[in-house]
Formats: C-alpha cells, sequence, structure tokens
C-alpha cells in the first residue's frame, strides 16, 4: 500500500522522471555518476583503513591461503558484493545513456575493482593476507553479471541474500557481534546465499508468472572460528559444522510491470534480498527438512 500511494505521487513529480534512464548520452549524469562513484569508494576504502586496518600492526604484502575456512561461505559472499556493486553501477550508467558496451566496461567491472583495493589492504595487515581465492570469487561475481548481459541481455539469475539470527553469536559476540546488524555480516551461520533464477525468462510459456523465481540456496552451520577452537570450550556441546542446501522460491521485482521509475529503482535494490517463502532444507547430518517460511 505505501508503495502504491507514493507510485501515484512520484508518476506527476518531477523526481520520477529525473530517475528514468536518458535516452542518449547525458554527459552531466554520466560525470555524476563516475565522480560519486569515485567518491563514494575512496571514501569507503579510507574509511575502512582509518577504522579497521589502523588497529592492526602493518607488514609486507602477503597472500595467505584462506579457501578451506568457513567452508566457503566467504567467498561466495565475496560473489555476491562483487555482482551488485557492478550491477548497480551499470544500471547508474544506463541512467545516464551511455552504451551498453561502457556500462560493461566502466560500470559492471567496479565491483571486482573495489574489493580488490580491498584485498591489497588486507595483503598489507599483519593480521590477514590477500586471498587468490577472494580475488577468484570478485571475479566470479563480475562474469556472472557481464556473461548474461552478453548473452541474454538480461539478468536471469541473480545472487540474493537471507539472514536469520542464531545461538553462536550469544557465545560468542566477539566474533559474531552483538547487534542484529553486526551479525548479518559476520555470522555466517545465519546467512544463506541464493541463485534465484527467473523461471519465464527460460521458458516461452506465458503461464508462467513474469516474477515467479526458483532459488537454490547455500549456507553452513556449526563455523565458530577456524583458527580458534579452544573458543570451543565456552559451547555447552561442541557445534559440528555443516553444510546446508536448499529449494525454495522467490520474486524477481524488476519483473513486476510498472510505469513509475521510482518504483523500478526501489525494486531494483530491495531484489538484492530473497524474498521469504516456504523452503526445503537438506544436509548431510540431519536430511531433509521443510519450513513454512525461511529467512
Amino acid at each position: 500500500m505505501f508503495l502504491l500511494v507514493f507510485q501515484s505521487f512520484f508518476a506527476q513529480n518531477s523526481f520520477d522522471n529525473f530517475l528514468k534512464p536518458s535516452d542518449s548520452l547525458n554527459k552531466k549524469r554520466q560525470n555524476s555518476v563516475f565522480i560519486s562513484e569515485a567518491v563514494l569508494a575512496s571514501g569507503a576504502l579510507i574509511g575502512l583503513n582509518q577504522l579497521w586496518y589502523s588497529d592492526y600492526p602493518k607488514s609486507n604484502f602477503h597472500f595467505i591461503n584462506d579457501n578451506s575456512e568457513w567452508m566457503q561461505m566467504d567467498k561466495v559472499g565475496h560473489l555476491y558484493t562483487s555482482y551488485h556493486i557492478g550491477r548497480f553501477s551499470a544500471e547508474a550508467l544506463n541512467w545516464s545513456g551511455t552504451t551498453k558496451e561502457n556500462q560493461l566496461i566502466y560500470g559492471a567491472s567496479l565491483g571486482f575493482v573495489f574489493l580488490t583495493a580491498v584485498e591489497v589492504l588486507d595483503g598489507f595487515s599483519e593480521e590477514w593476507g590477500a586471498s587468490v581465492g577472494d580475488v577468484v570469487a570478485n571475479a566470479s561475481g563480475t562474469a556472472l553479471y557481464v556473461s548474461q548481459e552478453l548473452i541474454w541481455n538480461e539478468q536471469r539469475i541473480t545472487p540474493k541474500f537471507s539472514f536469520h539470527t542464531t545461538q553462536y553469536a550469544n557465545y560468542r559476540p566477539d566474533l559474531f557481534g552483538t547487534l542484529m546488524s553486526e551479525q548479518m555480516l559476520k555470522d555466517y551461520n545465519g546467512q544463506t546465499y541464493w541463485l534465484s533464477i527467473n523461471l519465464h525468462s527460460f521458458s516461452n510459456k506465458s503461464k508462467i508468472p513474469k516474477w515467479l523465481n526458483l532459488a537454490l540456496g547455500y549456507g553452513a552451520e556449526g563455523l565458530i572460528g577456524e583458527n580458534d577452537y579452544k573458543n570451543t570450550l565456552i559451547f555447552p556441546i561442541k557445534p559440528q559444522n555443516h553444510r546446508q542446501f536448499y529449494l525454495s522460491l522467490d520474486v524477481d521485482l524488476t519483473k513486476i510491470n510498472t510505469k513509475s521509475h521510482f518504483l523500478k529503482t526501489i525494486f531494483s535494490v530491495l531484489n538484492t534480498v530473497k524474498i521469504p517463502a516456504p523452503t526445503i532444507e537438506y544436509s548431510p547430518q540431519r536430511g531433509f527438512q521443510f519450513y513454512a517460511l525461511y529467512f
């Protein structure tokens, strides 16, 4: 109801026209996109360096091999982040009327470039190190977006994210955070990453709604710190880590028909998140489980 009310309002407002993509190259818009992205990315890296890395000693640039840690949940997170940063940047350039080729070259690559810069900061930190696995995951996220645009000229498979709180944060708030906003970023046990597949795009059957998706999910549980097993003593029972696989339904919000560019923008942002829906879970330890609504 909230969105419908604002749709009627913004349809008559110049703001909706402002959000409408330009039919041809608008250099003012293009320059504003480039400047905004440069300022935001630079500010994020400077802030990250001051607020996070400054608390730890520096070292010579070095690599580490962390591919076996966290059951690869962190790697999937890198793919997801790289994909959506690149997607948002490409859509911003589309708004300015930039050619499709330049959207893919200068827009979609932003996720890879930004996250690679973060890896450089990791590489100079004694606490961590640059990870080849992270770089590969970053490149995979960019490749997922670019390849779909080149093959289908649309995004039929979208990485998405969902989260639920877990008991592990209660035992290790130092690792997983105390606030829910912290736990969403740090507690891999409650994170689920999805590949949301648009069914209508792969079928000529018009009876399938354009917005209906099938989602394949991946998660893990029992992750308490790969290099800190002594902390298992604080758990009543030592958790056994295991992988989880999910099958669910989802909604592609970008496929919902609307003339409002305001709503299209909102739907594009919200399309990063998996809609709660009936879900089947399978894990080798627990077998099959069914959830009426899974977050």
